[in-house]
């Protein structure tokens, strides 16, 4: 008997489009795909956005999303083809052999419902045991991902939980019925580089512990490394390369594998702040609903054409303050000042300058933009209310825009469906360029980029620094981001902050011990980097 658990043969994807004034069309998305996959080995799927990873990944469930259909090939599931299978057979494959990790936690969760309904009910509906068990095996996945209060997070609402937290609830939620397979969409995506170790590690834990395989789609070759036993590179729905990690990362032999590889951040020289700072925050606390104090005495400055990074863990504060700096969140004790006057505290007191200087860019860009909007609305929008741009000179400033992000002008009637996780993140950030900002607020905005299209978008957003002389606060828990984009960084922790200052001076020792876990915490490309970093907290815990 064969220990193939997945076996995917010349698989074809493709899909019907619809271009604005012209014949709708056929095109093909995935090109002849062939991989095979054993019990308990883990597969590593990388290439940059819109290489076809996720859509390879989730025809693993006979499913195509969007519009997406799978057009030839077979795709064997336990030995049998999956693609012949009727609607009640899918229904029992789906959640219960093979289960999804996606990468927008956000997007994935019914908001009125709790979270530990929501990650028992796939065990529930298949049989698989009874409610109290499901819930008691819950309680123990959210202790090993690392998540705060197990016992009791599942009685919570997903918006009572950080980004990073809701993702590893997602993750608790597909390994709960104890599935074959499990096809992990950009599972760490979301969560600093504290937490993404824990998280590494317990899907590790798992994989080992039960024998399930894994599908792992990624766009970070160093994340990868630490959970695979081989990588296939992909790129505009082809096979680019095919090897064990240890090939791919040391001796890659096709050129775009190498460039995967070699991709590095974009070198950035402190620049010497002026007098007067854009952005001045000072003596900032805020709770939520009163309760909860979220921000503790909280001062930072943000010089013109300069780069302030915020980094710390999921629930450390850092999309708080900027929720607190657009008014989302009035704050309790303290006042900002921008470009040398006080705002209001609250968003609805701003003037309509004070909204258009001050733009922001979201994490989460499924959440971010109208669906029943083109992503000429959705850019065009800003250019309509604060310069009262219309017709052909809108149009001809969105197109600008689009080549800016390196989309073009194919992407002006598409919808948010039709794009995917890094193109959608684009024309949000294309959307914020619109108004012409003086500040711009980065909430982990190449933390759903490939490294090479990332790469482009910090240049982009250096370019646009130096001709604009724009600020940005840099929300990320991407240390590599922050060594190249920073010229100050900020490092908060449980709301408040524990080291700032110039690039040089924050990253230069002594360190504190968070500063410390931090910067150690930043994946590297090589084999066992998660074991070594994982037994060097173990001995410095023994000797604490």
């Amino acid at each position: 008997m064969s220990d193939n658990l997945l076996e995917i043969k010349n698989l074809k994807i493709g899909a019907t489009v619809y271009p604005p004034g012209e014949k709708p069309h056929d095109i093909t998305i995935v090109h002849d795909v062939s991989l095979t996959l054993k019990k308990g080995q883990v597969m590593g799927l990388i290439g940059e956005s819109g290489a076809g990873k996720s859509t390879i990944g989730l025809s693993s469930m006979s499913y195509g999303r969007g519009g997406v259909e799978i057009t030839g090939g077979e795709v064997f599931v336990n030995g049998r083809d999956i693609l012949k299978i009727q609607a009640n057979g899918l229904r029992e494959l789906r959640g219960r052999e093979v289960t999804y990790v996606s990468q927008s936690a956000a997007a994935s969760f019914n908001p009125a419902m709790r979270l530990m309904d929501q990650v028992i009910e796939t065990t529930l509906l298949h049989g698989l045991s009874t409610k109290a068990q499901a819930e008691e095996r819950a309680v123990e996945l959210f202790r090993s991902l690392g998540l705060p209060d197990p016992e009791n997070i599942g009685n919570r609402y997903p918006h009572q939980v950080s980004g990073g937290q809701l993702q590893r609830v997602m993750t608790a939620m597909a390994l709960c019925p104890k599935p074959d397979l499990i096809v992990f969409d950009e599972p760490t995506t979301a969560l600093d580089v504290t937490t993404q170790i824990d998280v590494l590690a317990a899907i590790k834990k798992a994989i080992k512990d039960t024998g399930v395989a894994a599908l792992y789609i990624t766009h970070d070759l160093a994340v990868v490394a630490q959970v695979s036993d081989e990588i296939l590179v992909l790129r505009h729905g082809n096979m680019v390369e095919h090897g064990t990690v240890q090939e791919i990362i040391e001796a890659p032999k096709e050129e775009y594998t190498q460039e995967l590889v070699k991709a590095h951040s974009i070198t950035h020289e402190e620049k010497k702040p002026t007098d007067n700072p854009i952005l001045r925050v000072e003596n900032i606390s805020a709770s939520y609903s009163g309760e909860i104090q979220v921000l503790k005495d909280v001062s930072v400055d943000i010089h013109a054409g300069q780069t302030l990074a915020v980094v710390g863990e999921s629930g450390s504060g850092k999309s708080t303050l900027a929720r607190v700096i657009t008014g989302l969140l009035p704050p309790s004790e303290g006042r900002i000042t921008f470009d040398g006057k006080e705002l209001s505290r609250a968003l609805p007191d701003r003037s309509i300058d004070d909204l258009r200087e001050l733009q922001m860019i979201y994490q989460m860009a499924d959440v971010a933009m109208n669906p029943r909007q083109t992503v000429g609305q959705i850019i065009g929008r800003p250019l309509e209310l604060y310069f009262g741009m219309k017709g052909a000179e809108k149009r001809k400033r969105v197109v600008e825009l689009l080549d800016e992000i390196e989309m073009g002008e194919k992407f002006i009637d598409r919808y948010p469906a039709e794009l995917s996780g890094g193109q959608k993140q684009r024309v949000c950030i294309a959307r914020s360029l619109a108004a012409k900002p003086k500040l711009i607020i980065c909430d982990e905005v190449t933390s759903a980029l490939d490294p090479l299209v990332a790469d482009g978008i910090l240049k982009l957003l250096l370019d646009l620094q130096k001709i604009e002389n724009v600020a940005y606060l840099f929300i990320t828990h991407d240390l590599a981001t922050v060594k190249s984009i920073s010229d100050s960084i900020a490092v908060m922790y449980l709301g408040e902050l524990v080291r700032y200052g110039t690039k040089s001076e924050v990253l230069s020792p002594p360190f504190d011990d968070y500063t410390d876990l931090l910067l150690s915490s930043v994946p590297e490309m090589k084999l066992g980097w998660l074991e070594e970093v994982l037994a060097h907290r173990k001995m410095e815990s023994a000797g604490n």
